[in-house]
């Protein structure tokens, strides 16, 4: 990026012989891992917690539940030792797995713990090996589970600067990976105060329309409060009618998602969990038509619910409401999705766990609904997806930039640690 390129460079390089690394200053050295760590013996110590690694960072585990055989066989990681995850590479290609650990902890037997044994800046080493792990590591290991163990990695070579150069250069990332995170934070923090005015905006249209100044009653609903004078609060019983109907093999087979609602397109065969039943008896999907309620029974506590836009066919494991009223099925939806809607979901479940947890047909129709004339169901929609459409304009922005300052970390981290640039 611009801002890195501009830092100052080092007078000569020459070529590391390793591609992740490219070029570094003239005088720096080149050395094996091996000559740099070696692999600490497998020591137990009942005493302290069960630890792992997580996105890059040792971090505590829930010992009640590591039973105690399986604690005995785990491994001791002190402060200021290197852990890293040699397992499942090609499993997870995403998170971390190399940590300078900050806490003493007891970790998996399948863990690598390296120590130094020559005199080193661990921190600069910490963020070297995060390099060499995004960027290498994840590229060795055999077999179908694709786990590496220490002769794997001992003959990786690694950029190995002069000691005073190797603290200046943690001191530098330090400093300005501090900055990078807290702009991060802070736009992180932007997007959910985005989101909760969102949120904001729909209860508020939802239980008290568009218009300030509108008479208001008590719904006589404590959860729901007051509402306008002319609006009702009535039953799903009243409002709905669950719809049966089987599919047919020339519909599109639409999905209910807690993020998203109803589908408008065919499921691809790749997010299809139940594809070969897809393919080979359409039968037992059911039939949903515009403007239907369609749920999960499964995620319904969850705001697996919306409403249908398109006439296709959902799964089995999903209930269809038909309107009995004219009403717009998209106030509906929004109503269903709120916190306090998805709450009486929640306790009209039955199930002895979440996992468990099923909305049935005769548990919906017992909910209660908020009703306003079929105008204004028309008029708060169509506000709230054009506030909608402002906010998530607003989010994206800052996922962008947040994005942009994650990619400059990682590209100022990877060209002060090869040398790249000199910040000395």
């Amino acid at each position: 990026m611009t801002v890195v390129t501009a830092l100052p460079k080092y007078e000569s390089y020459k070529d590391s012989e390793v591609q992740w690394i490219g070029e570094v200053p003239e005088h720096w050295e080149v050395q094996k891992l091996k000559h740099l760590f070696y692999e600490k013996k497998h020591t137990q110590n009942m005493e302290l917690s069960c630890g792992s690694i997580s996105f890059g960072k040792v971090v505590y585990k829930n010992d009640e539940k590591v039973p105690l055989a399986t604690k005995a066989s785990y491994q001791e990681v002190l402060k200021e030792e290197f852990l890293i995850n040699p397992l499942n590479l090609n499993y997870d290609l995403i998170s971390l797995r190399i940590a300078l650990s900050k806490i003493n902890v007891v970790v998996s037997a399948g863990y690598i713990v390296l120590k130094d044994k020559v005199s080193l800046n661990r921190e600069y080493f910490k963020y070297l090996l995060h390099r060499y792990d995004v960027a290498f590591m994840k590229l060795l290991g055999s077999g179908v589970r694709q786990t590496i163990n220490f002769n794997h990695i001992s003959n990786s070579l690694l950029a190995f600067p002069p000691f005073p150069e190797q603290t200046a250069i943690a001191n530098f990332l330090d400093e300005k990976t501090k900055k990078i995170d807290e702009a991060i934070a802070i736009k992180e923090k932007q997007i959910e105060l985005l989101k909760e005015r969102k949120q904001i905006i729909i209860q508020k249209a939802i239980t008290q329309g568009l218009n300030p100044n509108v008479p208001m009653k008590d719904s006589g609903i404590d959860w729901i409060g007051e509402i306008p004078e002319h609006w009702e609060c009535l039953a799903n019983r009243v409002l709905l009618k669950e719809r049966k109907e089987p599919g047919r093999d020339d519909l599109p087979l639409l999905s209910v998602s807690i993020h998203s609602g109803v589908s408008s397109e065919e499921v691809s065969e790749e997010d299809n969990i139940r594809g070969r039943i897809k393919i080979e008896d359409k039968s037992k999907y059911q039939l949903v038509k515009p403007n239907d309620i369609a749920f999960n029974m499964m995620r319904a506590w969850q705001g697996g619910i919306g409403a249908v836009k398109v006439t296709g066919m959902v799964s089995p494991a999903y209930i269809i409401a038909k309107p009995l009223k004219d009403m717009n099925s998209s106030f509906f939806e929004l109503q269903y999705r709120c916190p306090e809607f998805i709450q009486q979901m929640d306790r009209y479940s039955k199930g002895i766990t979440d996992f468990r947890k099923r909305l049935y047909w005769d548990g919906f129709k017992q909910l209660i609904t908020i009703l306003p004339p079929k105008e204004e169901q028309d008029s708060i929609v169509s506000y709230v997806d054009k506030e909608n459409a402002i906010t998530e304009k607003l989010i994206s922005s800052q996922v962008q930039q947040i994005e942009k300052l994650k990619e400059y970390k990682s590209t100022l981290i990877n060209s002060a640690v090869t040398g790249k640039i000199k910040v000395v």
